[in-house]
């Protein structure tokens, strides 16, 4: 009998702090989330070959819902693999939730949207309750900036050709996304504190901290207002922003087409209200 027919199909809904590791994907040599729950996952069936993410994040980005499937052969529940990785795996890494899924199924050819946050400091003080989760930048939270954000943000809302929204390691020919919103909101327990949430059908690289890093550079008066619309329309990374770092970003949401059976725990739905 053929060994992928004995294998189990499943698959995890991820979060984890994305501060210690290289990324998300495997590195030769470096630390990453992926080598950290392969290593995990195999600690309770050696089985196990590979694990397929949805999405590459990288160093420094942050999850609250990366998905991530594998084969097993261990004939184990999903609430078995939820509590059983959780012993083994590091703090900053934490299996949210389980469920069966078909053999061989990859998250990233079963994607169908997106949602990232974005996290802004404006303070001259460091928090360190949001140390590593935020980027601190100064002259962006008041009344004149996060107009010009908002405006920016409305901007691309739709579909359009994003070329000039990825870094210089992205070669894809196909640079047209959709993004369904991108929505700049001041958090009313936190002054100074803005969260940029974008969600689409698809991202290229780095188009969510050069999308963020440009919002900030027109608040700030680096950049006059309408870079965005001028960026679309010529396809130059010249004239947008910088890149924002890594450390505001987070991974909040993965749609699937199919979102397995059988999860534990059952009540934990992915968040933002996804199923």
């Amino acid at each position: 009998m053929d060994d992928r027919a004995l294998r189990r199909g499943v698959l995890l809904t991820v979060a984890y702090q994305g501060g210690p590791f290289a990324g998300f994907a495997h590195q030769p040599d470096q630390r990453t989330v992926a080598g950290e729950l392969l290593s995990a996952i195999r600690s309770v069936d050696a089985s196990v070959e590979e694990i397929r993410g949805a999405s590459r994040t990288d160093a420094g980005v942050h999850a609250r819902a990366q998905r991530v499937a594998f084969d097993a052969h261990a004939p184990i529940p999903a609430k078995g693999w939820t509590l059983g990785l959780n012993r083994v795996l590091p703090a900053s890494i934490a299996v949210v939730r389980a469920a069966t899924a078909p053999s061989g199924f990859t998250p990233r050819f079963a994607c169908r949207g997106k949602l990232y946050s974005y996290r802004v400091l404006d303070d001259s003080v460091r928090d360190p309750f949001l140390e590593g989760l935020v980027w601190r930048v100064q002259g962006v939270v008041h009344a004149e900036g996060l107009a010009r954000m908002r405006a920016e943000a409305a901007a691309l809302v739709g579909t359009h050709d994003f070329a000039a929204f990825r870094s210089s390691a992205d070669e894809r020919i196909n640079t047209t996304r959709t993004l369904r919103r991108c929505d700049v909101t001041p958090d009313p327990g936190r002054p100074g504190l803005v969260r940029i949430d974008v969600e689409g059908d698809a991202f290229l690289h780095n188009m969510v901290r050069i999308l963020v890093g440009t919002l900030v550079d027109v608040a700030r008066g680096r950049l006059e207002p309408g870079a965005c619309r001028l960026a679309l329309a010529s396809k130059q990374r010249s004239q947008l922003g910088m890149t924002a770092p890594p450390d505001g970003l987070t991974l909040e949401r993965v749609d699937l087409n199919d979102d397995g059976v059988d999860p534990w725990p059952a009540s934990c739905a992915s968040p933002e209200g996804a199923s």
